[in-house]
Formats: C-alpha cells, sequence, structure tokens
C-alpha cells in the first residue's frame, strides 16, 4: 500500500478538446472565478496552466490544470504535456464536459447524446457554463474525487509501465452526431 498521504498531493489535470469550445474560459472560472467575453480572448498558444488548492472532504488538494491549445498545428507540442497528468478532462480518468449550456438556443449536442457518448467511450459526463459558473466547481470536484477514488494514479509506489510514446487521437470517428462530439 502506498505510504503517500493522498491530502498533500498535486494533481495534474488536463483540459483537451477541439478549439473555441471554451477549454481557456473553463480554466479561468475554475481558477480565478473570471469569465472573459469573446473580443477579449485569444486562442490558446501550445499551454497555459495555472494553479488552484481547493478542499474536498476536509482535505486539501492542489491542483494543476493544464490547458492545452485546440488547434491542429498543436497537437505534437500538447502531446507531451499530457505525461504525468493523474485526469484529464476529455479523453486516466476521464471526463466529457459539454461546456456553453447557457447558450441552450445553439445547443450541437443534447444532454442525453452527451451521457450516450461518454458512457460509450467510459468516461464521466458533466454539463457546466463557464460563462455562468453553473457545473464548473462541481466537475472538478467529481474529477478529483474520481483520481483519489484510483490509488494507482497518484501513488509513488504504484508500478506503471513505461511504454513508447504513441499518438494520442483525441477525435472518435464513430461520432454521428451534431458538429461539437462533447
Amino acid at each position: 500500500m502506498s505510504s503517500i498521504n493522498p491530502s498533500s498531493l498535486n494533481l495534474k489535470l488536463l483540459l483537451i478538446g477541439n478549439s473555441s469550445v471554451g477549454k481557456s474560459s473553463l480554466l479561468l472560472r475554475f481558477t480565478d472565478n473570471e469569465f472573459l467575453s469573446d473580443e477579449e480572448t485569444a486562442a490558446t498558444i501550445g499551454v497555459d496552466f495555472k494553479v488552484k488548492s481547493i478542499e474536498l472532504d476536509g482535505k486539501k488538494y492542489k491542483l494543476s490544470v493544464w490547458d492545452t491549445a485546440g488547434q491542429e498545428r498543436f497537437r505534437t507540442l500538447t502531446s507531451s504535456y499530457y505525461r504525468g497528468a493523474q485526469g484529464v478532462v476529455l479523453g486516466v480518468v476521464k471526463m466529457i464536459v459539454g461546456n456553453k449550456v447557457d447558450k441552450e438556443f445553439s445547443r450541437q449536442v443534447t444532454t442525453d447524446e452527451g451521457r450516450a457518448f461518454a458512457q460509450r467511450m467510459g468516461a464521466l459526463f458533466v454539463e457546466c457554463s463557464a460563462k455562468t459558473r453553473l457545473g464548473v466547481p462541481e466537475a472538478f470536484e467529481e474529477l478529483v474525487r474520481r483520481i483519489l477514488a484510483t490509488p494507482t494514479l497518484w501513488s509513488k509506489t504504484s508500478a506503471t509501465p513505461i511504454r513508447k510514446s504513441e499518438p494520442i487521437k483525441l477525435e472518435d470517428d464513430s461520432w454521428s452526431g451534431g458538429g461539437c462530439s462533447c
């Protein structure tokens, strides 16, 4: 068994997805409780990250949340940041986040479609809005809970096989829903 106290963990979480789906907005809302309008934001170049401490079930955890660029030209660069991550928002503990629920009128994927897709991918599913903050803290808290429930993800004594790096496919070819596969 591990001798590590899980409440002293620094967990690395990744935000991964296509360009303009709201990864940077989720990061800013979760870490700084801020939201910037479209005019105030720019596309992430490479990677950005912020650190936030949270209290969960009476214990404090330090989260390093990495925001990766969604543009295709940065895919090879951002994949190097995946190493050492304990949780991944969208495809490890996987969570698919349906962001921008405040834009119900322009929804591309229904809640049921998102939930079914997540189930097929073996992932958690949540919906939230970085703009209104609805569901944002809860999404990160649930991800941390799942990581903590899986000691092999954070235990330094667990044996992790070393494998040759392989490309990580970020899209599922079987998705036949609307425009957004999140």
